[in-house]
């Protein structure tokens, strides 16, 4: 599939996503750039991005909320001239160990899955209206662990991802008819975050992978742009996680 003059709808543009949008930016594609509250952040990405394409468009939206959902899907066909790729990098990464879990943790983990959800059955309705046969395509993200190998204190967590893991099979099953296809990424550990120091990064974190390094951006953006090129992969989560998932989930004893 052609990428260049497509639009797609970005969600989640800060650190992996940046690099999704300049990368994807670099095919020519048309970007609409969600934020929920960084707006700085998100008009800097729009300014870097224009220069090589020809449309762009920033919307603030909670992606929890569906009337947003529908708005910005609606918004960013009209001000990209169609809407072809819609892409959920949006996530929170809260930690919850077992003594402090309740009702609140769970709820604020499952947001994940619920905007997941909701951005998928209001995007899949828009792009069943696309020509062709090859319609669009929906790419969410799940999380290394989200199968078979799931580490401590990220119980909500995890299991809002394994059902986004779940549901990239479940809405490829129900829009294949309809000419779109809907895949995951599932990242390791990407990127540290600022509050984790180098040292701990490389000994806690990273050892662990067999690749003995960090999950790689600049991978994740490339397989995205394989996958929005294809017209018959659908339904696949694809860990780009150093080989994480490979050592198991790592469980230490007290």
């Amino acid at each position: 599939m052609e990428l260049r003059n497509k639009g797609a709808l970005l969600v989640g543009t800060r650190r992996v996503g940046e690099r999704v949008a300049l990368r994807l930016a670099e095919e020519g594609v048309n970007l609409a750039i969600v934020y929920r509250r960084s707006r700085d952040e998100a008009e800097k990405l729009q300014r870097a991005v224009s220069p090589s394409v020809d449309k762009t468009a920033l919307m603030q939206a909670d992606l929890s909320v569906e009337n947003d959902v529908e708005r910005i899907v609606k918004d960013s066909a009209e001000q990209l001239g169609g809407l072809h790729f819609v892409i959920n990098l949006a996530s929170d990464y809260p930690r919850a160990p077992f003594e402090s879990l309740d009702s609140v943790a769970w709820d604020r983990a499952m947001g994940t899955a619920k905007s997941s959800y909701l951005l998928a059955v209001h995007a899949g309705r828009h792009l069943s209206r696309n020509p062709g046969r090859s319609r669009g395509h929906i790419v969410m993200f799940s999380d290394w662990a989200a199968g078979e190998t799931p580490y401590v204190d990220y119980l909500p967590y995890l299991t809002a991802k394994a059902a986004v893991d779940f549901m990239t099979r479940g809405f490829a099953a129900e829009l294949a008819s309809k000419g779109i296809q809907v895949n995951s990424i599932a990242p390791g550990p990407t990127m540290r975050p600022p509050e984790i120091s180098e040292q701990s990064w490389q000994d806690d974190v990273l050892a662990k992978a067999p690749l003995n390094r960090e999950s790689s951006p600049d991978d994740i953006a490339e397989i995205i742009v394989a996958l929005l090129k294809s017209e018959t992969i659908t339904g696949e989560t694809i860990r780009v996680d150093s080989g994480r998932h490979l050592a198991g989930p790592g469980v230490e004893r007290n």
